[in-house]
């Protein structure tokens, strides 16, 4: 299905430190509340983009967030693009089992952001850094 960005408004943000992990949860909720998410697909999404967040400071290094509107001609949605230049993940496969913790933040892992979202995308190997893009349609 092609994608179309909505009028070029991609927003990015770099993660840095603690506080841009909560910039970058209040642009994703401002930008799902604008997109007419309900309520719980905001908080769906929110909460994926916050584990994500914390994923690139703390296992990443740090990096940026690039958050925008997406549409496919039927319905609007969020997109976040998450990218970092650190080591990247060794055993993909275990990092996405569900349950898997590295012992840091809100313990979802990212099996549990992958089911939090409509889209999922993940790019990484040893060395090459990561990069997570999901996406939250409009029902």
């Amino acid at each position: 299905m092609a994608l179309a960005d909505s009028g070029g408004d991609v927003e990015a943000l770099p993660i840095t430190a603690d506080e841009d992990v909560v910039r970058v949860r209040q642009l994703v909720r401002s930008r799902a509340v604008a997109a007419k998410l309900s309520l719980i697909d905001q908080t769906k999404l929110v909460t994926a983009a916050s584990e994500l967040a914390r994923n690139t400071l703390v296992h990443g290094g740090g990096g940026r967030a690039e958050v925008s509107t997406v549409t496919n001609g039927r319905r609007n949605g969020i997109r976040v693009h998450f990218a970092d230049d650190g080591p990247g993940i060794a055993d993909l496969d275990l990092a996405m089992t569900d349950g898997y913790t590295s012992g840091t933040g809100m313990g979802l892992g990212l099996s549990g952001a992958r089911r939090l979202v409509d889209e999922f995308d993940i790019d990484t190997g040893p060395g090459a850094g990561t990069r997570v893009t999901v996406t939250k349609w409009s029902r």
